[in-house]
């Protein structure tokens, strides 16, 4: 027998999510008041609009039966990006700031999914109110609005556990607390605590203040929007790009194994294979990026090898080393970690050099971190599982187990690893064919379509860190969202939605 949908309690949880949404939007309006910004009209109509509607949502589900099942969460899931966007453009659209609504629900989206792509040629131009929601779109969409809310749901009488089901469908293999609000807690003690210890780091390093919050807040997010049209290439300053290099890095990373470190079990880090994966893969991709980018000074620069001293044709050796060692590691992280940020135009370099970078944006960073991508415990499991058919064909009568962390990893966990590549893939294939149709360039669409799916930002060619996407076409701008929720739910909270088992259930 098919239990009736609980609507009420979806109408319910969705005007307390709405009413946590007002709550960040008005803060941003205390920023553009507070810097006299002519658009705090415009944020005061739009944190209005937002509170009545979260209320009635309130007042709608005031009655409400208390049982969540996995179809409201999922429900829930899928639609916060959506309700949380849909409100989130009004202050850009309102101020006139972003004309279109198109372009204002890309930008809000790429916002709130920590994609980081954006229509603006000239961001410099936003006021400071709006360039600080901006960042508190990706800060909120990071960590997982879910995640928050569970922590925040109790206090309207609601349970969050459905909705945490249904936030992380990825691979799990690590547990912080039994209870999920503990949980759900722990993750965004955490991600405050870095949030703060970065934002105070790049301040004293010379970073304005302002500047410092919102490259935090899209920093710890992974999600790349920055206060400057030259984004952090802006900063000539080797203090200020390790530090938001070690920042995305810990971003990163499964979020569990970093509070387990915190805690002081530092033998974690080195105990969590996925990380030695994705360690791994950052620091063999920096080299090879480092060995390109010398060679382009020494060869293309400066003409050969003609050594003086510690000085090739006149420069620094170690000035250049260090340099062009920065630039590989910080593009290579950016780009694993599908943050997005730029130090330099990859799309300038050898084709060897930008072409395994767009390699790079499919794997991603650690599942249960803010990172977009495939993930590299899938990629870890995926390869493992190849290897493992590999010895089976030669050896059939051995039992041949995949492991991860010492431990292995069921066949379900599998199985759902090889769909999940699959339908990675097809989306990839499909958002690329309708890009096409509409006058994209191949390589374009293709890298507009992965840089959606994985949450990254930049692509390549116009649409590279040097680009934006206000050229894009506009029918191509809401497919291209819609890959970017797609790619930040991880395809199954979206595509269970339309699964007929799950509606029968």
């Amino acid at each position: 027998m098919t239990r009736v949908f609980n609507g009420k309690m979806v109408l319910r949880t969705m005007g307390a999510l709405l009413l946590i949404e007002t709550f960040f939007m008005a803060l941003a309006m205390g920023v553009s008041w507070w810097y006299d910004d002519p658009d705090d009209g415009a944020f005061l109509v739009s944190v209005v609009i937002t509170f009545i509607c979260g209320l009635l949502g309130l007042i709608a589900g005031r009655r409400a039966p208390s049982r969540m099942g996995e179809r409201e969460g999922y429900v829930i899931v899928a639609c916060v990006w959506l309700v949380f966007s849909l409100f989130g453009m009004l202050p850009y659209y309102l101020s006139g700031q972003i004309a279109t609504i198109t372009d204002a629900w890309f930008e809000t989206m790429s916002g709130f999914t920590t994609t980081g792509a954006t229509i603006l040629n000239d961001v410099e131009c936003l006021t400071h109110g709006a360039l600080f929601w901006r960042a508190v779109t990706q800060w909120l969409g990071g960590c997982g609005i879910i995640v928050l809310s569970i922590a925040i749901l109790p206090i309207f009488g609601l349970n969050g556990m459905q909705l945490y089901a249904a936030e992380v469908t990825g691979v799990q293999y690590e547990k912080i607390s039994p209870r999920i609000a503990d949980t759900s807690k722990h993750i965004w003690l955490t991600y405050f605590g870095l949030t703060i210890a970065e934002g105070v780091l790049l301040w004293l390093e010379g970073m304005d203040g302002f500047d410092s919050v919102c490259h935090t807040l899209s920093t710890v997010a992974t999600g790349g929007f920055s206060t400057k049209n030259a984004s952090i290439a802006y900063y000539d300053n080797p203090l200020i790009h390790y530090t938001i290099i070690a920042a995305m890095l810990l971003s990163s990373i499964n979020f569990a194994t970093i509070i387990l470190v915190f805690r002081g079990r530092f033998r974690k880090i080195a105990q969590d294979e996925e990380a030695k994966w994705f360690l791994s893969a950052v620091l063999a991709v920096t080299i090879l990026l480092t060995l390109g980018l010398m060679g382009r000074h020494w060869f293309t620069l400066y003409g050969g090898f003609a050594f003086n001293g510690v000085e090739v044709n006149g420069l620094n050796i170690f000035t250049s080393l260090e340099k062009s060692f920065r630039t590989a590691l910080f593009t290579t992280v950016a780009t694993m970690t599908s943050t997005g940020f730029a130090v330099a135009d990859y799309t300038r370099w050898a084709s060897l050099l930008w072409v395994t970078i767009f390699f790079m944006m499919f794997m991603g960073g650690s599942s249960g971190s803010t990172a977009g991508g495939i993930k590299w415990v899938r990629t870890a499991i995926f390869i493992k599982s190849g290897v493992a058919e590999f010895k089976r064909r030669i050896h059939p009568n051995a039992i041949v187990p995949v492991k991860m962390n010492g431990r292995p990893v069921t066949q379900q966990t599998t199985n759902n690893v090889m769909a999940f590549m699959v339908f990675y893939i097809m989306i990839v294939i499909a958002a690329t064919l309708v890009f096409c149709a509409w006058g994209v360039n191949f390589d374009e669409a293709l890298g507009a379509s992965v840089s959606a799916m994985g949450n990254i930002g930049p692509s390549i060619g116009q649409y590279g860190p040097a680009g934006t996407y206000a050229m894009f076409p506009e029918v191509c701008k809401w497919v291209m969202t819609i890959v970017m929720l797609i790619g930040r739910l991880e395809i199954f909270t979206v595509l269970l939605l339309f699964s007929r088992i799950l509606w029968k259930k």
